[in-house]
């Protein structure tokens, strides 16, 4: 493979942003080191990295959030000194976090200008109309007056947009923005950020995601552990050579798949009638199988029962109706902890708030749910000795990239966070995993060895449900797709002899597609089709960095 060119000479008179040796330590942590780039007027910018590469905290540095500790920032040509957000607004600089800094009870329009009047009094009507242009000018539908609270994830991605535009900043910092977006969403993102550009509004995007760094940027500054490793124009790379940048080696975009052995059902479920968050996230007589051996791609549009399903299956809801059998025998009512002891482990798919206490050391999140449990407690008291040589082995194996076992978890990269789970999941005795959104948010390396994983955990005998709505995801992986619509199962596929876009119709609950009962491929199974970058926020990064102001979701650089 060839390296990646340079990006060619630029005009020195379009440079906006110098940044000129910047470095920023934390404890144990070298976030930043030495960091230069430039950024043009009216350019799209990417920086990209693996999670914990240093983006989101350089990013912070250029927001007034965080001081660098050596070199500087220059804006025009003329230094900066950024001693908070304000200063930055004040300079031209506004920054869209990850996660939202909304106040969910006040309207769009009391969101947007909190904060931005001194006065007593305030011309409530006339910020209505700016907003509202502002809306107008991009192509946005939201009303000004509607509760922040009451909207998607993606319309208040816009708010917190747009309430950045308001000030009338000239360079927009947005930190992993297609993490909580819809297809549909990217491509509006997308054109409105062109739009911007032509307005000659620079924009600088956080992501790890190379399809969407090819599609949307003009160049591109790669950032691995917290160095510069260059910076090229997007015209003139690929994707192969961004990953190498980015991890330092060839990351394979596919994973080699011969194929499981299925055997005996492990999994049983049948009818089951399960309530959720609205009539269409609910389940409504769904039936599926696991076999040992194998994994079961779970496929669909977001909202569509998959939630519901995942947190049946870990003993958090009940099904009203139908059964689930582990081993044949029923485990319809059993509790998470009882399900856990039977063997059943479990990925979910928010890792922040299901899946680790983020407050608490990594070798604590390592034994969660076995604390009370030989080798790690006798008497009602925890052993050091057997959790901090447990913890010791996991990091190791699993290679989670920490200070050490006693760091504090939310300080840690996505990646790592989630091989925390999957160390402590995978370490205990279990006979069926079932996965959620097991990549979300990871970068390519770290995607690549979570899939990795999970073909071994099939390899060794065990049953895997595998809940994706990375569709190439799940045909790469999966020895049958269980594609779910409104709920139900609309149809099982052999991934082998199905398309996407039959399993697309299916999606759609559009009959149609060559979907059979239940079938159970014969290997070997032929190489999958490459596999895509995925969604949302967090991540194996090179180091650990700390979080952002707002705590996030434990990324600090996703």
């Amino acid at each position: 493979m060839t390296e990646a060119a340079p990006a060619g000479p630029l005009d020195e008179n379009k440079v906006l942003l110098d940044i000129r040796g910047v470095t920023k330590l934390f404890p144990g942590v070298v976030a930043n080191d030495a960091v230069s780039f430039q950024v043009l007027t009216g350019e799209i910018h990417c920086l990209l990295g693996e999670n914990g590469a240093g983006k989101t905290t350089l990013a912070d540095m250029l927001y007034g959030v965080y001081h660098p500790d050596a070199g500087a920032i220059y804006l025009q040509g003329e230094p900066v000194k950024l001693s908070s957000p304000k200063d930055a607004i004040r300079a031209g600089i506004g920054m869209v976090h990850q996660h939202f800094e909304l106040v969910p009870p006040m309207s769009v329009i009391e969101n947007v200008i909190i904060g931005t009047h001194a006065k007593q009094w305030l011309d409530l009507g006339e910020s209505r109309r700016r907003l509202q242009e502002l809306f107008s000018t991009y192509g946005v539908e939201i009303d000004p007056d509607a509760e922040v609270g009451k909207l998607s994830v993606g319309e208040q991605q816009w708010v917190e947009i747009f309430k950045t535009m308001y000030f009338g900043v000239d360079v927009l910092i947005l930190d992993e923005p297609t993490a909580v977006l819809t297809p549909l969403g990217v491509e509006q993102l997308f054109r409105i950020l062109r739009q911007m550009r032509e307005d000659d509004l620079t924009v600088v995007m956080i992501t790890h995601k190379l399809n969407e760094v090819m599609a949307i940027s003009d160049r591109v500054t790669v950032l691995r552990r917290g160095k510069v490793v260059g910076t090229v124009d997007t015209a003139n790379t690929t994707r192969e050579e961004l990953a190498k940048m980015m991890v330092g080696r060839e990351v394979a975009f596919t994973v080699d798949n011969e194929g499981g052995t299925p055997a005996d059902p492990v999994l049983e479920v049948e009818g089951i009638d399960v309530a959720g968050d609205s009539d269409r996230s609910s389940l409504k007589s769904l039936s599926i199988t696991v076999r040992a051996g194998e994994i079961v791609g779970i496929a669909g549009v977001s909202g569509n029962g998959q939630n519901a399903l995942f947190d049946t299956l870990v003993g958090v809801r009940t099904p009203s109706s139908g059964s689930v059998r582990l081993g044949g025998v029923d485990i319809s009512e059993l509790t998470a902890q009882e399900l856990a002891s039977m063997g059943v482990a479990s990925v979910p798919g928010d890792r922040i708030k299901q899946g680790l206490m983020m407050d608490f050391k990594v070798k604590e999140n390592l034994i969660l749910g076995r604390h009370r449990k030989t080798p790690f407690s006798a008497r009602g008291l925890l052993k050091k000795r057997p959790i901090d040589e447990f913890a010791e082995a996991s990091v190791r194996e699993y290679e989670i990239k920490a200070p050490s076992t006693n760091h504090v978890t939310r300080t840690l990269s996505g990646g790592n966070l989630q091989k925390i789970i999957m160390a402590r999941e995978l370490s205990r005795d279990h006979r069926l995993l079932v996965v959620h959104q097991p990549t979300r948010g990871l970068d390519v390396a770290a995607s690549e060895y979570v899939r990795l994983r999970l073909i071994e955990e099939r390899d060794r005998g065990s049953a895997v449900l595998l809940i994706s709505e990375d569709l190439d995801e799940v045909l790469n992986l999966s020895d049958r797709i269980a594609v779910i619509s409104d709920g139900a199962i609309a149809g099982i596929v052999d991934p082998r002899s199905t398309t996407p876009e039959e399993i697309g119709l299916l999606m759609a609950g559009i009959s149609g597609a060559d979907a059979e009962t239940d079938p159970i491929p014969t290997p070997p199974k032929e190489i999958s089709p490459p596999i895509g970058e995925t969604s949302d926020a967090e991540e194996a990064g090179p180091g650990p960095e700390p979080a952002g102001p707002t705590g996030g979701d434990g990324n600090a650089d996703s």
